[in-house]
This record gives C-alpha cells, structure tokens and sequence, in this order.
C-alpha cells in the first residue's frame, strides 16, 4: 500500500509539474496576444481619426466648392483682363462701346 502511494504521489507531482508548464505556456501567451490585441486597437483608432478628419475635411470642400468655384473663374477672369492689358489692349473703349449700345437700346443718345 505504501508503494503504490509513493507511485501515485510521483505521478501526481509529474503532473502537477506538467500542467505548471502548460499554465506558464498559456500566460506567456496570453500576455502576447494582450501586448498585441493593445497595438491592434491603438491603430485601429489611429485610422479611426484618420477616417473622421478626412470625413471633415471632404464635408468641408463640398460644402465650400460653390464660393471657391467662383472665386476662381473669377481669378480667371481678372488675370486675363491684366494679361490683355500687358499685351496693350484699351479696355476702356470697349466700356465705352458697351454703354453706348445700351443706352441705344434704351432709346437715349450718347453725348
């Protein structure tokens, strides 16, 4: 009876010594998975804030794209009357040729 104690305590103690083993594989492991779970979500929010300040910046050029639109063609507009002028054209006579013609058109004379 004794020897059969004695054996079962060994085994018992080689077993117990196995799933500690087993125990320190798991916890080692499982710190792993937590220090990489930890980096997974950090730049899953990083994108996450990406995303939102795209998201922000897209809702602002449309909402804006009208008033820059005109703004613009309005540059547009005004670099090529400075060109023309640089190039030594007279702006004013075609004022002058556009107000007379409306004023023909509404029946007054040109001085």
């Amino acid at each position: 009876f004794m020897e059969d104690s004695k054996t079962k305590r060994a085994a018992d103690s080689q077993l117990i010594a196995d799933k500690e083993g087993v125990k320190a594989d798991l916890e080692a492991g499982l710190e792993k998975d937590e220090v990489e779970r930890k980096g997974l979500l950090k730049r899953g929010m990083e994108k996450a804030e990406e995303l939102k300040d795209l998201h922000l910046e897209c809702d602002w050029l449309l909402s804006n794209f009208e008033a820059r639109k005109d703004a613009r063609s309005g540059e547009v507009e005004s670099l090529k009357k400075a060109k023309a002028v640089l190039s030594g054209a007279d702006f004013s006579l075609a004022q002058t040729a556009s107000a007379v013609r409306s004023m023909r058109l509404r029946g007054a004379t040109p001085q």
